[in-house]
């Protein structure tokens, strides 16, 4: 389909009036910590939470390296424990802000401290828990690797803080806090036999790790829970790692053997631009002929989450790497760039393409709560599902989707090395000297 006529037929979101709705419905969201309130004092037993399940793991950042390392677990729902976890599944549910936001308030976080020193800051992790199956830490290992909802009864300290932590633009907001005094398995967990042989071999590196477990279906998801839980790496390097960084490492990593897996495959043989819409954020992703190159630019609106003032301009921000990838961690566009990659090299892999590849951003004022980088990741992936518009070049592509976009084809290319021409020129001069 010619890239006009695609953009002509491009149909508004059915879902956008709901999840613009969400914005004006917030008041829900303070019914539903009140109602969690008194589920909380109605599963209460004494200073333990009895009947717990627990889904899913946090590990916090807060005052490195002494961390907080936290149990998941819904109060008064949990035979529907599997569904408060974070996946592409919330996206095919068509979820909303208000949506994500009450599933998270439904969620209490039973919470210690992880007292351990650490040699270097800047490694990230923190050490002596490769050996934890005892206590608090290693009853949230054994949730983190097991393959459904563990049941569990926790012990705390105090009643909970109710209020909402907004979360950021890579993890998603937290609910309920409560500090737990133990914990202690009701159950023997299920553990899936590909986490077994990596939890055995003491020899096996982190990376290789993650990539085997994607390898045999696990989805991210999952992986970065159990590399957060400090159960993935070399025996004696095994670490507790911050959810917020075990997202982005493991979308890193698997974006990694992805980019190796289409190296050497042939150039998709046409310009293919790919939209979506979710949550307030609107994406294009322009594939090209020619070699693997990436660029994210995101364009952030007045009155959105991180361009908070109505009267500002648009924010831009962008990141990008050729074909040998990025040498320093990426600081614009954080997150959101790795899940865009990963989405863009899981479809170049599955088709046995690669290519250049642009994907512009456009974060309109609908989107006014962080829900965690997830939705990138999902969109881009679920973009690829549909069809798509073809142009005769990368740069009238680029001209074509501008007049849909807030801001100038100018002000793009001053921003995009893509938009620009500038970073295809260095990769190509680099590859011939």
């Amino acid at each position: 389909m010619r890239l006009d006529d695609y953009i002509e037929e491009l149909e508004p979101d059915e879902e956008a009036e709901r999840r613009r709705l969400a914005k004006e419905k917030s008041y829900a969201i303070t019914d539903h910590i009140a109602d969690f309130e008194r589920r909380f004092d109605d599963a209460l037993s004494g200073d333990t939470l009895v009947g717990s399940t627990s889904p899913s793991i946090f590990v916090g950042r807060s005052s490195y390296p002494d961390i907080p390392v936290g149990l998941l677990s819904p109060v008064g729902d949990e035979a529907a424990a599997s569904e408060y976890v974070t996946d592409g599944s919330w996206y095919q549910q068509g979820y909303g802000i208000g949506d994500v936001l009450q599933r998270r308030t439904g969620l209490l976080n039973s919470s210690k401290r992880a007292d351990v020193d650490s040699p270097s800051i800047a490694s990230r992790l923190t050490p002596n828990v490769h050996d934890a199956w005892d206590g608090f830490v290693g009853v949230q290992r054994e949730v983190a690797i097991a393959g459904r909802p563990v049941d569990l009864e926790i012990g705390l300290d105090g009643t909970p803080d109710l209020g909402l932590d907004p979360g950021t633009d890579v993890a998603t907001p937290r609910g309920p806090r409560a500090n737990a005094r133990n914990a202690e398995l009701r159950e023997n967990p299920y553990v899936p036999k590909p986490v077994k042989k990596t939890l055995e071999d003491d020899d096996w590196q982190a990376q290789g790790a993650m990539t085997y477990l994607y390898r045999r279906g696990f989805d991210v998801y999952e992986i970065n829970s159990i590399l957060s839980a400090g159960a993935l790496g070399e025996a004696t390097q095994r670490r507790l790692v911050p959810t917020r960084w075990s997202i982005t490492a493991v979308d890193d990593t698997v974006g990694k053997f992805l980019r190796g897996r289409i190296r050497n495959e042939p150039s998709v043989d046409e310009v293919q631009v790919w939209a979506n819409e979710y949550m307030g954020n609107r994406y294009w992703v322009i594939l090209a002929p020619g070699s693997w190159e990436f660029e994210l630019v995101e364009m952030k609106a007045p009155g959105s989450i991180w361009n908070p003032n109505p009267e500002g301009d648009i924010w831009l921000q962008s990141a990008s790497e050729g074909y040998e990838g990025r040498s320093s961690y990426v600081e614009e566009t954080a997150g959101a760039y790795y899940a865009a990659r990963l989405a863009a090299l899981e479809h170049l892999e599955s088709i046995g393409r690669q290519a250049k590849c642009l994907v512009l951003r456009e974060v309109s004022d609908d989107y006014w709560a962080p829900v965690g980088v997830w939705q990138v990741r999902e969109s881009i992936r679920n973009a690829f599902d549909g069809t798509y518009g073809e142009a005769e070049t990368f740069h009238g592509a680029v001209e074509e989707i501008a007049t849909q976009l807030p801001i100038s084809i100018e002000r793009l290319r001053r921003k995009s090395e893509l938009a620009a021409g500038v970073q295809s020129n260095l990769d190509a001069f680099a590859r011939r000297t």
